[in-house]
């Protein structure tokens, strides 16, 4: 059984006494608490039951992550610069990176690792999207490609064969697919159609996936952030690139360091964007996630300016024999976007309960 200091429940009735509304009748105190709920109950907080697991294949993510970064500044005829440059030196680490730290250090000992709770999954998930590594649909924004390392929480082994799905808004904080009040132009019918920031990839042996976007950018009342939700035992459709059965395991989200939030948002067109940006200290999703694990993607720049591109990595832990039935705002079909009303928040407004339904969740 997980015990919790006294300090930890104080920090979360402050967490709850905080009034954050993300979107019209959304109130992330709801979230918060479910992740209380989830840690009081969940035998792992952490993954460090899985550190020598972990351990014994670094060398081999090491040697992969420097790769695919070496792969990427040449797709993009960027100019090496050396592995001992990096900026991740803000966020939580187990160890102190500067920049004179070698690639080993970089790749290897400062790799963000999350337990996260099954969360709502918001008001902008659309289910039926599609499997695809490239979910930008050609939006601009600084190039942001992302490796996720799924481990199994019962047996600190990779997760084979996991459809891990993501979704972010643009570059001046709106979400494809979802015609909403505070999402955009409420006005614009074309945007249930829209699919950009959204897609799905699926895990290799290693437990490894990736996905290639544009940083995303922020809305009133959330830090910066990327949703997550993990397809079990889902079957893909070839015919149109979509999962069919299985169940979900995991809702949840991933973070960036304020410095890296910052220069991104001195760049166009993130500096067009008029809403207000909360930092990663206010948002109370991300101090809690912070509280016992690390929620920060650990990134190196491509090339010597944040606007030549960003490779960033981070290993989350899931139980895969946990369901949970998250409620999607949207869904996607061979005729496009359709609505659905009351869930995941419905369009334009709170749900008849004035929260957002908590998705139900057991362990099989």
């Amino acid at each position: 059984m997980v015990h919790f200091s006294l300090a930890f429940v104080a920090a979360a009735a402050i967490f709850l006494s905080r009034l954050a509304f993300a979107h019209p009748g959304h109130d992330i105190n709801e979230e918060i608490a479910e992740r209380a709920a989830f840690f009081s109950s969940t035998e792992y907080t952490n993954l460090d039951h899985c550190a020598e697991k972990l351990q014994a294949r670094s060398a081999v993510m090491i040697e992969r992550r420097k790769a695919m970064v070496e792969h990427l500044r040449a797709k993009r005829s960027i100019k090496k610069r050396d592995f001992d440059t990096v900026l991740n030196t803000d966020h939580h680490s187990n160890q102190s990176v500067t920049p004179n730290s070698p690639s080993d250090v970089i790749f290897g000992a400062n790799s963000s690792c999350i337990l996260q709770a099954e969360t709502t999954e918001g008001p902008y998930w659309v289910s039926g999207e599609y499997v695809r590594k490239d979910i930008t649909d050609g939006n601009p924004g600084v190039p942001l490609t992302f490796d996720v390392q799924l481990i199994d929480t019962t047996t600190c082994e990779p997760l084979n064969k996991v459809a891990l799905e993501a979704w972010h808004c643009n570059s001046t904080g709106v979400y494809g697919g979802v015609i909403a009040g505070g999402n955009g132009n409420q006005a614009d019918a074309t945007n249930i159609n829209n699919t950009m920031f959204r897609g799905i990839q699926v895990s290799d042996a290693d437990g490894v996936l990736q996905f290639d976007t544009t940083f995303p950018g922020h809305y009133t009342g959330r830090a910066t952030h990327i949703h997550i939700l993990a397809h079990i035992n889902a079957t893909l459709n070839t015919a149109n690139s979509t999962l069919t059965g299985g169940h979900v395991s995991h809702v949840g989200q991933l973070f960036f360091d304020q410095t890296l939030i910052t220069a991104a948002e001195a760049v166009a067109p993130y500096t067009t964007n008029t809403q207000t940006l909360m930092l990663n200290k206010n948002d109370g999703i991300f101090e809690q996630e912070a509280a016992t694990s690390d929620p920060v993607l650990n990134y190196v720049y491509l090339g010597d300016e944040v606007s030549e591109g960003i490779f960033g990595w981070v290993t989350v832990g899931l139980n895969p024999n946990a369901v949970t039935t998250p409620r999607a705002a949207a869904y996607l079909d061979a005729s496009g976007g359709h609505a659905n009303a009351g869930g995941g928040g419905g369009p334009g407004g709170p749900p008849p309960s004035g929260g957002f339904p908590r998705p139900t969740r057991s362990a099989a």
